[in-house]
């Protein structure tokens, strides 16, 4: 579905350099980068400001075009066939919207099926489904200024997803939503790519989004792919420490077991940062045998965790200006 082959993206800086000069220089958004994503995958696209990400998206949306390299999205180049991917792909930006501000959310829907060239009769199945799912029939009279930002999000993936993309591409879709809005949002996005074979590509900072819906992620840094795998194989690439939580049978002096700090207490309660060469069960044993335990818990590294480690381990200097 998506396939990046050493693809360059360079832009041209002019700087004052003097009364009446501007020195120019090129910086590398993204440097040489490789990778290829299959029908039906759900993948997240991690990396911090600036790392690239809503770089990569443009140039695979057609918007950009690559400096060097070679891409395909659904077999197309998306610089030289933008109108033709247009009708294959959608495209959800959390910061911008596609709907008409000052229209009903009904008629924003009615606009883009024309944009599309979408038949009467697929139009109005497709939205009564999306309409069921996402729970839309109480505002698709409202104007669209006048929605909350869970209820415009929600009107932004029905647009993309009115004329079935076979790739639906999301740019922080879940920014600055609540908790029940995020759960929906999350709920339909895992529904849409297991029921329908939908690929996603899924950049975001809100790593609960990662967790729960991407199975591959990529981290970017500045430019470059620095990671591409499972969450399994990223939490043992970064290293970060896991938590070991005790629950003794009343409070006292804490036990202290080699290799291991401890980072938090409440009464009996215990936690333990456990380095990544450090046996859990070495752990385990020594404490249980110097105190009375009622209660134990390991947990892995939290994701964040593992993707801030990540950076710090491979951070790479950004594109040198020349």
């Amino acid at each position: 579905m998506i396939s990046l082959e050493s693809v360059t993206k360079t832009f041209v800086l002019r700087k004052k350099a003097g009364v009446l000069r501007r020195a120019r220089s090129e910086l590398d958004a993204v440097r040489e980068i490789s990778f290829t994503v299959e029908p039906g995958e759900f993948v997240g696209y991690l990396g911090p400001n600036g790392a690239g990400k809503s770089t990569t998206i443009k140039m695979l949306t057609g918007i950009l075009t690559a400096s060097s390299g070679r891409i395909r999205v659904a077999g197309l180049d998306p610089s030289r066939k933008r109108t033709e991917l247009a009708r294959r792909l959608g495209v959800v930006f959390g910061q911008r919207t596609t709907l008409w501000w000052d229209l009903p959310l009904r008629d924003s829907f009615t606009l883009i099926r024309h944009l599309y060239k979408v038949e009467q009769g697929l139009f109005r199945e497709r939205l009564d489904e999306l309409t069921e799912l996402l729970e839309l029939a109480p505002f698709l009279d409202t104007p669209v200024r006048q929605l909350s930002l869970g209820q415009r999000m929600r009107g932004d993936l029905t647009a993309a997803l009115l004329h079935r993309p076979e790739l639906l591409v999301l740019d922080e879709p879940t920014i600055g939503l609540d908790v029940v809005s995020k759960a929906t949002v999350r709920d339909f996005l895992a529904r849409v790519n297991r029921e329908e074979g939908t690929t996603i590509l899924l950049t975001t900072h809100d790593l609960g989004d990662i967790e729960r819906l991407c199975r591959r992620v990529m981290v970017i840094d500045h430019g470059v792919l620095a990671f591409d795998g499972g969450l399994d194989a990223l939490r043992a690439t970064a290293e970060a420490d896991r938590t070991l939580i005790v629950d003794l049978a009343r409070p006292g002096p804490a036990p202290e077991p080699p290799g291991v700090r401890l980072i938090r207490r409440e009464g009996p309660r215990l936690w333990f940062a456990l380095p990544p060469n450090v046996n859990p069960a070495t752990v385990i044993a020594e404490v249980t045998r110097t105190h009375e335990v009622l209660d134990l818990a390991l947990r892995e590294p939290d994701i964040e965790d593992v993707v801030t480690r990540l950076y710090t381990n491979t951070r790479i200097e950004p594109g040198v200006a020349r």
